[in-house]
């Protein structure tokens, strides 16, 4: 996999939302595929596809099922409509918060849009204020690289490669203009942009091995 051909997000949001009466951050990022839906779809929900762009998964995957990803998140699966929306829970080190996918059919493939709910407990609140929306944004960008990586090497697996991209100048001067671009989509969002700027300066910081 080339990773030269490399993208951003084409839309990122940040924003305010409430779950079970309390207040949370909601971070959305959007990207067009060029495939189709029902492509992407059992890129994103069958197992053996998911571990060749994103990690080894083990679980139950359907309504109600739980999952677990080596090293990072379990969750529940909470809503699933094929070919339309999975909607799931993200509980990783102690916390837990919800990740909503949709995917529809567009002119030009595919438009995946996820959304990650976070909460606003003490401790949330603490990360929140230090790393801001990037630290969910950019970690969801690597995702959607790997992911399209996956669907244009006919379903290759491209971890490996990824990993080693991001590791190298190239990789990380990309994370780096994620994390300022995540700074500036806080900023708009009515932060400070001094407080939002310094922490996608931390999150870039944290991504490129540098914190």
């Amino acid at each position: 996999m080339d990773f030269k051909r490399t993208f951003s997000a084409d839309i990122r949001k940040v924003g305010k939302g409430e779950r079970e009466g309390c207040p949370t951050h909601v971070v959305r990022a959007s990207r067009t595929y060029r495939t189709s839906q029902a492509d992407l779809w059992t890129a994103i929900t069958e197992k053996q596809r998911i571990e060749r762009w994103f990690g080894n998964v083990f679980g139950d995957f359907k309504l109600g099922g739980r999952f677990s990803i080596e090293g990072n998140a379990d969750g529940d699966i909470i809503s699933c409509d094929p070919p339309n929306t999975l909607a799931l829970t993200w509980e990783f080190g102690g916390n837990k918060s919800w990740v909503t996918v949709t995917i529809q059919d567009v002119e030009d493939g595919a438009l995946l849009t996820l959304e990650h709910e976070l909460p606003t407990d003490e401790e949330s609140e603490a990360h929140w204020e230090k790393y801001g929306p990037g630290a969910t944004g950019v970690g969801w960008e690597m995702a959607m690289l790997g992911l399209d990586g996956h669907l244009q090497s006919n379903g290759q697996s491209v971890t490996e490669a990824g990993q080693a991209w991001a590791e190298g100048e190239e990789g990380k001067s990309r994370l780096r203009s994620w994390a300022e671009a995540w700074g500036r989509t806080h900023a708009e969002d009515g932060t400070p942009i001094e407080i939002a700027m310094e922490t996608a300066a931390r999150t870039a910081d944290f991504y490129t091995g540098e914190e």
